[in-house]
């Protein structure tokens, strides 16, 4: 929660900002993040971390897409599952579940050869 003393400090560097100009902004920026960090670490006996990894492009590093396919596969894997069984049997589950294991194991290692 913003108290009086911070929203004064940061007025203070936005008027800063305005009678320096743009070339002292990222002075600017940096003074006024380590008074919050010092608040931090008075208050809370820590400063705030910030992420230790964080891919190099910019990008998110999440996997929508493997989620997705694994979620289908396990929703296919029902209906799939049940027709073969009484098609075919025993035999026929385990290829259709290795099927299904390949496509997801394919999508991994294709991810993570991208690297």
């Amino acid at each position: 929660m913003a108290t009086d003393e911070m929203r004064k400090d940061l007025r203070a560097a936005v008027a800063a900002r305005q009678d320096l100009g743009a070339e002292y902004e990222p002075e600017i920026i940096d003074g006024f993040l380590d008074k919050l960090d010092q608040r931090a670490l008075a208050r809370y006996g820590q400063a705030p971390q910030l992420p230790v990894h964080a891919p190099a492009d910019g990008k998110k590093d999440s996997d929508g897409g493997g989620l997705a396919l694994a979620i289908v596969s396990v929703v296919a894997g029902i209906p799939i599952t049940a027709i073969a069984a009484n098609q075919e049997g025993t035999i026929a589950v385990i290829i259709c579940w290795g099927g299904l294991v390949g496509v997801n194991l394919a999508r991994a290692v294709a991810r993570f050869s991208n690297r």
